[in-house]
C-alpha cells in the first residue's frame, strides 16, 4: 500500500504530470467496464462501435473488459453492424496492439468472457476458471505486462465474479490464492472488473488475503457506484492495486457512457 505522502502526490493533479510521476518515471491510466456483450440495458440496441469510440477517448494504456463476446452466430447473422471479428479485436483496433481473451461462458451460439487490451507487451496470460458448478461461467484473466525500461512486470487480473454471495466468497478466496501463489510479493498488481459485490465484502477479504486496496475507497472513502449506468446505485465495479507507489481515480463524463452499457466504467491513474 502506498504511503499517504506518495498517494497525495499522485492524487493532487489527475490527468496532468505531477512531481511524483516525473520522479517515479511511469504513470499509466487503466479503465474497466462491463460492456454487456456490446448491447445497452435490456439488450435494446447494439452499441459496440460507439463503445469503441468512448473507450478510445479515455486514452487508457490498459483496458479491462467483462462480458466480451468471442463469437455469436445468431447475432452475427441478424444484428446490423455486428463485427465479423471477435469483439476484443474490434475494440483493440490499432490503439492496443496487445490483447488477451479468457473464454468463460459457452453456449450453442458462441461464447463470451473477459479481455485485457494493452499498449504494453503481454508476455504471458492465463485464464483461471472460477465457475461454480451449475452457474454462469466466471474467470480470472491474469496477464503479465512488460513495462518500458527495466522495471518489474505488472500483473493485471481482469475479474468477473458471480451473482450469489456464497459463490463470490469462494471466488474471492481463489483470487487471493492466485495473487499469493502466482505473483512475486514485490510485483505491482492491478485487479479490476465487475465484482458484483453490492454488500462491499470484497475490500476486507482482498486486503487481508492479498494486500490489495481499492483506488476509489482509498481516495474517497467508498467505492464508486456503477450500476445501473443511467442511475448508479450499486458499487459493483472496482480497481484494486498492490505495490503501486501512488494512484488516483480519473473522473469520466456521464455521457456517452450512461447509454452504452448497463455498467458505468471506472478509470484510475496509477504510478509504478
Amino acid at each position: 500500500m502506498p504511503s499517504p505522502e506518495a498517494f497525495a502526490k499522485v492524487s493532487a493533479v489527475v490527468g496532468q504530470e505531477t512531481v511524483a510521476e516525473a520522479s517515479l518515471g511511469l504513470s499509466i491510466t487503466v479503465l474497466t467496464v462491463n460492456i454487456h456483450k456490446g448491447f445497452t440495458f435490456f439488450n435494446r440496441k447494439f452499441m459496440l462501435p460507439e463503445l469503441r469510440e468512448a473507450i478510445r477517448a479515455v486514452g487508457a494504456e490498459v483496458v479491462f473488459l467483462q462480458e466480451v463476446t468471442g463469437t455469436h452466430a445468431w447475432n452475427a447473422r441478424w444484428v446490423i453492424g455486428y463485427p465479423e471479428m471477435p469483439h476484443y479485436e474490434f475494440l483493440a483496433d490499432s490503439l492496443w496492439p496487445q490483447f488477451a481473451y479468457g473464454r468463460n461462458a459457452v453456449y450453442p451460439n458462441g461464447h463470451h468472457g473477459n479481455a485485457v487490451l494493452s499498449k504494453f507487451p503481454i508476455v504471458r496470460f492465463h485464464n483461471r476458471d472460477v465457475s461454480i458448478h451449475g452457474t454462469e461461467g466466471r474467470g480470472l484473466l491474469h496477464c503479465v505486462l512488460q513495462m518500458p525500461g527495466r522495471g518489474p512486470p505488472v500483473h493485471a487480473i481482469c475479474v468477473h465474479l458471480g451473482l450469489t454471495e456464497s459463490h463470490r466468497r469462494r471466488q474471492l478466496h481463489l483470487l487471493c490464492e492466485t495473487v499469493r501463489q502466482d505473483i512475486p510479493a514485490s510485483a505491482p498488481v492491478i485487479v479490476a472488473g465487475d465484482f458484483n459485490d453490492w454488500r462491499h465484502r470484497a475490500h476486507q477479504v482482498l486486503a487481508q488475503g492479498a494486500g490489495l486496496h481499492e483506488v476509489f475507497v482509498q481516495a474517497q472513502g467508498k467505492a464508486a457506484r456503477t450500476f445501473p449506468a443511467r442511475w448508479p446505485l450499486l458499487s459493483l465495479d472496482r480497481i484494486y492495486v498492490r505495490n503501486a507507489i501512488g494512484h488516483a481515480p480519473v473522473v469520466l463524463p456521464v455521457k456517452p457512457w450512461s447509454h452504452l452499457s448497463d455498467h458505468a466504467p471506472l478509470a484510475a491513474k496509477i504510478a509504478l
